[in-house]
């Protein structure tokens, strides 16, 4: 494969990540089957998390596991790029590209008039396919943390946040660091990221009207 067409591809890849990433299924769904827009209900966030208070846990993890594969989809375009294989930076440069376009798109949705949700699961789908063993021990933390303080958004925040020092730790210990730097500073960059999607969140925690993680009833029914 050419120079030529590999940067025509990864254009056009970025283009259909983004367009993945743009397909909401928590909108989807809550129109399709129970004929109601999800934005309009509860915290009217089209995530996964609203979807399980408002349309009961099963819909909710549907929601959750399409938005992740939206975010894995978008990084394994990049094997379709095979000159960038043996060059490990751009690898991993082309998989934060095509991943963070996909969570672009799931919070400025195409087909949604550009009003989405906050990226989180789509994000983390990206980050999977980037780096599974430090998003294991991250969804570890998460549900560690969510067990002692049914805050989703804690735990979020929490896991988010120990994916940079995972990262470092696993690839000094592991990996060549000099082939690092990309995914070192997309580990950090992810970290600021999600404080400052959450900021809506830390204000309700602090004036403690959060709502805690329970095993919803669905509001709407079939």
């Amino acid at each position: 494969m050419s120079v030529t067409l590999t940067v025509w591809l990864f254009i056009i890849f970025i283009i259909v990540s983004y367009l993945l990433g743009s397909i909401s299924p928590a909108i989807f769904l809550s129109k399709k089957i129970y004929g109601i827009d999800i934005r309009q209900e509860g915290s009217k966030n089209p995530g996964a998390n609203n979807v399980q208070r408002v349309m009961g846990w099963h819909m909710g993890l549907a929601v959750f596991a399409i938005d992740v594969l939206k975010g894995v989809a978008a990084c394994c375009l990049v094997f379709f790029l095979p000159l960038l294989r043996n060059a490990p930076n751009l690898f991993v440069c082309a998989q934060i590209v095509f991943g963070f376009a996909a969570v672009m798109g799931h919070i400025f949705p195409l087909y949604h008039h550009f009003h989405g949700g906050k990226g989180v699961s789509t994000f983390c789908g990206a980050l999977l396919a980037i780096h599974p063993p430090a998003v294991l021990i991250c969804t570890i933390i998460f549900l560690i943390v969510l067990f002692f303080t049914r805050y989703i958004s804690v735990s979020v925040i929490a896991a988010v946040t120990c994916f940079p020092l995972l990262v470092n730790l696993l690839f000094a210990l592991w990996l060549d660091p000099q082939e690092t730097w990309a995914l070192r500073i997309f580990s950090m960059a992810c970290g600021v990221t999600i404080w400052l999607t959450h900021i809506s969140n830390l204000k309700r925690l602090y004036h403690g009207t959060e709502e805690k993680f329970q095993i919803h009833r669905p509001v709407h029914k079939i």
